[in-house]
């Protein structure tokens, strides 16, 4: 938990040390339910990031890194500035 409306999840597998698989996603709370506000990912086979808003649509941004990097980066990402996603989130548009 980040905030009483917020909170962070993070999955990650790695095999001999190295990243195989990562999911770092954003949450807020809003209406009485938990949406996703940013993910970071590897599904597709390459790492990526899904911004969301309100009404649900998704944008999708390629990261151009090695999936070791990509997890670093959404964590801090999301660590530092999770408060500013969740006012654009919050306002109906994309972090």
């Amino acid at each position: 938990m980040l905030d009483v409306d917020v909170r962070k999840r993070h999955y990650h597998l790695t095999e001999a040390g190295k990243v195989m698989k990562f999911v770092v996603q954003l949450e807020v709370k809003s209406m009485g339910s938990w949406k996703p506000v940013l993910r970071y990912d590897c599904s597709h086979d390459y790492a990526h990031k899904d911004s969301c808003n309100l009404e649900g649509k998704t944008r999708k941004i390629s990261l151009y890194m090695d999936y070791e990097d990509a997890l670093s980066f959404a964590d801090d990402d999301i660590n530092e500035n999770w408060p500013i996603y969740r006012e654009r989130f919050l306002r109906g548009g994309f972090p």
